[in-house]
């Protein structure tokens, strides 16, 4: 039941405090906590001492500063410099976790004692909220995906898919890239995994518009159906920030087209998502899942399940 948790962060010292102590407070706490200071300017550094100091399975690790903020492939890229750090053959489960959260305190033995019950899991989290209004608030994240901020994996599955590409929607493409190989990734919406998200997802260094149309390009690149994602922007119209929210979204995907953007390099992985995402228009996400997850029963068998 060893898990590792590695962290990628720069610059999270608003944040970073609430997720330390609610990792601390785990009931099921990881075995090594590998947290990435990606060349913080902000007293990041100094807060990671002083809870390396009292706990000896919290470990900082400094990465070279490459000048600025870089989500997506530089998130990956740091998470990668913290994952070349352990040897992964020795965890069963691996997470990579995000400096802006708040956990219940259930939340990671919640999540193996799920993967334990059904080992065709192989990628599972919670679902996200953030504070609006003095309520909370979901982001709305589909039950067939794993959340990126707190990705935990089965180790085997993410061996087996590759790990994550160094791209926008790494944590779609992953969880594709598992149902394509048998695997299934998902999410639950229990009270004892809600967790909450103090950066809510999308709102960019440079503005949450900027974030959605990034999220756009990140549909672009992983081949995703025009008609489909055209219709899950239509859906962003009714949440914050109303409109244009979608709009920004819509002309990311659409202005990668235009200039002939580069798309994932795996044809047949696009292929199986664009499939996925016409049955979804068909018949709803739940069912088409499921399908899916049907279908590619064999595939897993064909393995020997996880062995």
């Amino acid at each position: 039941m060893s898990y590792v948790l590695i962290s990628p962060c720069r610059n999270e010292q608003d944040y970073m405090r609430r997720t330390l102590d609610s990792v601390i407070a785990q009931t099921v706490r990881p075995d090594l906590w590998i947290v990435v200071d990606d060349g913080s300017t902000d007293d990041t550094p100094a807060i990671l001492a002083e809870y390396a100091a009292k706990h000896d399975w919290i470990r900082p690790v400094p990465k070279p500063d490459r000048g600025h903020r870089a989500v997506g492939p530089g998130v990956i890229e740091a998470f990668y410099f913290g994952l070349s750090q352990i040897e992964i053959d020795d965890f069963e489960f691996l997470c990579k976790l995000d400096l802006d959260l708040d956990l219940p305190p259930t939340y990671f033995g919640g999540l193996i004692a799920r993967m334990e019950a059904d080992p065709r899991i192989g990628s599972c989290s919670g679902k996200p909220y953030f504070r609006a209004g003095g309520r909370m608030v979901s982001e709305k994240c589909g039950d067939e995906m794993s959340v990126g901020m707190t990705k935990f994996y089965r180790r085997a599955c993410f061996q087996e898919i590759g790990g994550f590409v160094q791209e926008v929607m790494w944590d779609a493409i992953d969880c594709h890239k598992s149902r394509q190989l048998g695997w299934i990734a998902c999410s639950w919406d229990d009270p004892e995994l809600r967790f909450e998200h103090l950066r809510p997802m999308g709102t960019s260094q440079t503005g949450v518009l900027t974030g959605r149309m990034r999220h756009g390009f990140g549909q672009y690149y992983m081949g995703s159906d025009f008609w489909f994602f055209t219709a899950t922007c239509v859906y962003r119209f009714a949440h914050p920030p109303y409109l244009l929210g979608g709009l920004a979204t819509w002309w990311g995907y659409m202005r990668a087209w235009i200039k002939g953007a580069p798309q994932h390099g795996d044809a047949g992985l696009r292929g199986f998502i664009r499939d996925y995402q016409r049955r979804a228009i068909r018949v709803g996400k739940g069912r088409a899942t499921a399908e899916v997850v049907a279908r590619q029963t064999p595939v897993w068998e064909a393995r020997g399940g996880a062995a």
